[in-house]
């Protein structure tokens, strides 16, 4: 299955033209000079390189400055993260590659969190600059046990991010909340993202159980090391 039919859903498409740029038909790499790669994200931070690899193909969009340079120099996926940095003029700068999963089909587990203001004084500092409302679990006490905040890409595509006290894993939690909050963004008219460390077992197991199937898609950035 090729990245064209698995694009089925128009939500998905949506989210990706606009949050890259283009999503092209075709194979192989397919570098794009966006203006988003400009813009601040959903945090107030601008991105300059954000890519979607596919097992066929897929999109690098970068600042259009350097569109044709990266062209020239990073002609395959497999060049990206040899040449990418210098063609980029951030010779020290890292690729980094996390998985990239979505769902339109979240695992039908119970609800078991509410809905709260991300400054709410119950909710942990890690959550505030998602802004808006938040998807906490409380404990019995009153207390925060578990959490998903939404990164607001765009009107087509959210990301959900979540995070569990440790007295409080291994429970299910964080996999109940991934699914309640992908339920909450589909309802929204958009598609819920989920992406993750390709070593996190955790976060990998939690997407998993939560309807989010690895289809081979990863999300490509670059990073400076401390």
């Amino acid at each position: 299955m090729d990245s064209r039919e698995i694009c089925t859903d128009r939500r998905l498409a949506d989210f990706l033209v606009a949050y890259l740029g283009a999503w092209p038909d075709e194979e192989g790499l397919t570098v794009v000079g966006s203006d988003e790669r400009t813009r601040p994200g959903w945090d107030g931070t601008v991105r300059d390189v954000v890519g979607v690899a596919t097992p066929t193909g897929g999109v690098l969009s970068v600042r259009p400055s350097v569109a044709d340079a990266v062209r020239a120099a990073v002609p395959t996926w497999a060049d990206v993260p040899a040449r990418l940095p210098a063609a980029l003029d951030r010779p020290d700068a890292v690729v980094f590659s996390g998985v990239f999963r979505w769902t339109m089909d979240p695992a039908a587990l119970p609800d078991v969190g509410e809905w709260v203001p991300a400054l709410d004084p119950r909710v942990p500092q890690w959550l505030h600059p998602f802004g808006g409302q938040v998807l906490v679990r409380f404990d019995e006490d009153g207390r925060y046990a578990a959490g998903v905040g939404i990164k607001r890409h765009n009107s087509a595509g959210m990301e959900i991010s979540v995070g569990t006290e440790e007295a409080h894993r291994g429970r299910g939690l964080a996999t109940a909340l991934v699914a309640q909050a992908a339920r909450w963004i589909i309802a929204a008219g958009a598609v819920p993202i989920y992406l993750h460390d390709p070593a996190n077992i955790a976060s990998d197991r939690t997407a998993r159980s939560a309807g989010f199937p690895d289809l081979g898609w990863r999300i490509i950035g670059v990073g400076t090391p401390r």
